[in-house]
């Protein structure tokens, strides 16, 4: 905008000294103008002003295409200030979103990590209690171990049964019911090792 008033004020000079002859005309404009150097305007009222001084001296070169001109110059100039102020707002919005992320990822990363510990040491427990019980039914008699195997469920004792040695198992077997014992030999074949 300083680019444009400098050369609008160019184009003034050089008018005011084109019509040196014409001076006491100017001065008679000037005590008409309402522009005061003694005042404090503000930006609005003294872009209002440079706006009337421009306008009054571009036409007395006669000139009203350099006026349209000089005046969409600065209406766009206007305009990309404008722009450029959304574009800062949005800019900083954005940064405000993007740091409010990072918390909620980090925070996410936080309570995965304690639910995967949490399951890591519920899963060291019961491989815990699975080999007690697996020293438990080892310790037993067969017939003992039978018993205890049967009313258990199915699942864990066919994971304690895979645990023990292969001779203490078959007479674990041999001593249980035949269908408890059929079902859970299935079981123990099938059983992922």
């Amino acid at each position: 905008m300083k680019i444009i008033i400098g050369i609008i004020l160019v184009i003034s000079f050089i008018s005011f000294a084109q019509e040196k002859d014409k001076k006491n005309e100017n001065v008679q404009e000037n005590e008409n103008s309402s522009f005061d150097p003694r005042k404090t305007y503000t930006k609005a009222e003294f872009d209002a002003e440079v706006m009337k001084a421009v306008e009054k001296n571009m036409r007395r070169l006669g000139r009203s295409s350099i006026i349209n001109f000089s005046k969409e110059l600065i209406k766009k100039e206007d305009d990309l200030k404008v722009k450029e102020l959304n574009f800062q707002k949005q800019k900083e919005s954005l940064k405000i979103i993007k740091e409010q992320l990072d918390k909620k990822l980090t925070e996410i990363d936080k309570k995965q990590t304690n639910i995967i510990s949490c399951l890591d040491q519920r899963d060291k427990d019961k491989q815990k209690r699975v080999g007690h019980m697996v020293d438990v039914v080892a310790g037993m008699r067969p017939a003992n171990a039978a018993s205890v195997l049967s009313v258990q469920d199915p699942s864990i004792a066919v994971h304690i049964l895979g645990l023990l040695d292969p001779n203490k198992v078959s007479k674990i077997f041999n001593l249980m019911d035949k269908e408890i014992s059929a079902r859970l030999q299935k079981q123990y074949m099938t059983m992922k090792r």
